[in-house]
């Protein structure tokens, strides 16, 4: 099967580094063309060995690239069109459609509760979705707090499919030695307590209130891993609460992260040089943490706080389909908090004291490694070959004619 997946953008983000995952793993000759922005991701897709086209895209409204896109699809001769995220599944669903591909799959990363990828749900956003969508053959959310949304959106059922996002559980695996490589990196006492959160630097993520949190509690410190526009304005915020000093944000963070020349992707090793080593990656930033939070209230899946569990981290969270969709005894490690800043004072303040209380002890074990829990069975559920699997069925009846079902998610 010859698939092309089409997507508005490769830079950092959630759906950007799902699809890089997901070709990594699926049994079939896939191409990607990028409507726009042919960033980190796209050189990570190329370095895996993929093949990345840029249509130069200008805008929303650069309706030139339909035709465009159009000859593409038709010159590449597909078996199906995968089209991910608003603007690339709007003009990729008609442009397979013009070129005679009948089998057309797209995927919604970002539908929340009162946003598509910062677009307020409004009444011309739902139509112009919904006129898209009928040009489909399946729609696949990434949970099934998502697939419920889009049938409450108007989507038919049995054109809707749930394939969860997944991870490579085994590389967030806790690591000391990248712990102590990758806070000695980022000037981290050793002995300090960190809260850290992985996200865009948007306001709909609300790390405002986690810098508020923090400075509230003295000696803890806070580690934002992500861009966007929030990025200055976190900063000010900090200064202006007299916690520039314990506030860190060191940018976003490719995951998985390109391999370099010399075949180093992050911080490994006990006796790593701060000045001369590479910048750790998302594991070793995890391994840095001693607490994940996510106090964004609108999310479609929550990557960030399963990754959190992959390492080993307790995890705070306002909303999180992937772990709300499964039973508690799934991620035991993980609660769901109201996200004030009183209340993330209090949470953050209980994880503090016990870190302190486990320094003072004399037969203490280094690294905090007792600290870290065991992998919970939501982890292991939302496994990347998992995901893969799902969607190659999903491939399957679209190329037979066939629209997928809704199929809600449960933890085996």
């Amino acid at each position: 099967m010859k698939v092309l997946h089409v997507i508005t953008g490769l830079g950092i983000g959630g759906a950007e580094q799902q699809l890089r995952l997901l070709l990594r793993q699926l049994p079939v000759d896939s191409d990607v063309i990028t409507l726009t922005n042919p960033g980190a991701v796209a050189e990570g897709i190329v370095a895996d060995g993929g093949s990345v086209r840029n249509l130069a895209m200008t805008g929303n409204r650069d309706l030139g690239a339909l035709p465009r896109l159009t000859r593409l699809v038709r010159q590449g001769r597909y078996d199906l069109v995968h089209t991910h995220l608003y603007r690339a599944c709007l003009y990729g669903r008609f442009a397979a459609r013009f070129a005679g591909v009948r089998s057309i799959v797209a995927t919604e990363h970002s539908l929340g509760a009162v946003q598509i990828e910062g677009r307020p749900l409004t009444a011309g956003a739902r139509g112009l979705y919904l006129a898209g969508e009928r040009m489909g053959t399946a729609t696949v959310a990434v949970s099934a707090t998502v697939a419920r949304r889009l049938e409450r959106w108007g989507v038919r059922p049995d054109r809707i499919h749930v394939v969860p996002n997944g991870i490579e559980a085994g590389r967030f695996a806790f690591d000391p030695a990248a712990r102590r490589a990758a806070r000695a990196r980022l000037g981290l006492p050793q002995d300090a307590f960190v809260a850290g959160a992985v996200g865009r630097l948007t306001s709909g993520k609300r790390f405002d209130r986690l810098v508020r949190a923090v400075a509230e509690l003295p000696g803890a410190r806070l580690l934002l891993v992500g861009d966007g526009p929030e990025r200055a304005r976190l900063l000010r915020l900090a200064e202006e609460r007299g916690a520039a000093g314990r506030v860190l944000l060191p940018g976003a963070c490719q995951d998985p992260p390109p391999v370099s020349r010399t075949g180093v992707t992050g911080v490994t090793g006990a006796g790593a040089d701060p000045d001369t080593a590479p910048d750790p990656d998302l594991p070793a930033l995890l391994a840095a943490m001693d607490v994940s939070v996510s106090t964004s209230h609108d999310e479609a899946f929550g990557l960030a706080s399963l990754e959190a569990l992959a390492a080993g981290l307790p995890v705070l969270y306002v909303t999180c389909p992937a772990l709300q969709d499964l039973p508690p005894s799934a991620a035991p490690g993980a609660r769901r908090i109201s996200g004030s800043v009183p209340g993330l004072v209090d949470e953050l303040r209980q994880f503090q004291e016990r870190h302190q209380e486990r320094h003072r002890e004399p037969d203490r074990e280094p690294d905090q490694e007792r600290a870290r829990l065991p992998v919970p069975p939501a982890v292991r559920h939302y496994d990347i070959s998992h995901s893969a699997e799902q969607l190659m069925a999903v491939y399957e009846r679209a190329a037979r004619g066939r629209a997928a079902s809704i199929r809600e998610v449960s933890c085996p």
